[in-house]
């Protein structure tokens, strides 16, 4: 017999995000080891519309930084997501995997690019 299921998707799942406190749409997300990119602000229950999906790409803020300093991002590195930092999204392979970058950043510089979502 078949077990029941509850998702078909990871696109548009609701939950309540670890980090950020209140997610805007559009903004990276974790819930908690997963990330993903909220569709729609948090509403008034806590509650936000989050895509988890692998393959999608999206235009996110990424600062061109690791571990040790400023680092040039380029096409194909994996991008992480680290809580403290501001934009969330960089090359600090302390934070949760979150994808690959398909455009290139300078070193030290933060700019909107391509990131593809990958599962972590």
């Amino acid at each position: 017999m078949a077990k029941i299921l509850n998702h078909s998707g990871v696109d548009g799942l609701r939950v309540v995000c670890s980090d950020p406190t209140t997610p805007a749409s559009g903004d990276p997300v974790r819930y908690g080891e997963m990330t993903g990119v909220a569709l729609v602000a948090e509403d008034a229950d806590g509650y936000t519309q989050v895509d988890f999906t692998a393959g999608r790409g999206w235009d996110l803020s990424v600062k061109g930084v690791d571990g040790g300093g400023n680092s040039a991002v380029a096409v194909g590195d994996k991008i992480y997501y680290v809580d403290a930092d501001t934009p969330k999204l960089s090359k600090k392979a302390t934070g949760r995997f979150f994808g690959f970058a398909n455009d290139a950043i300078t070193s030290g510089s933060t700019a909107t690019i391509e990131v593809i979502k990958a599962l972590a």
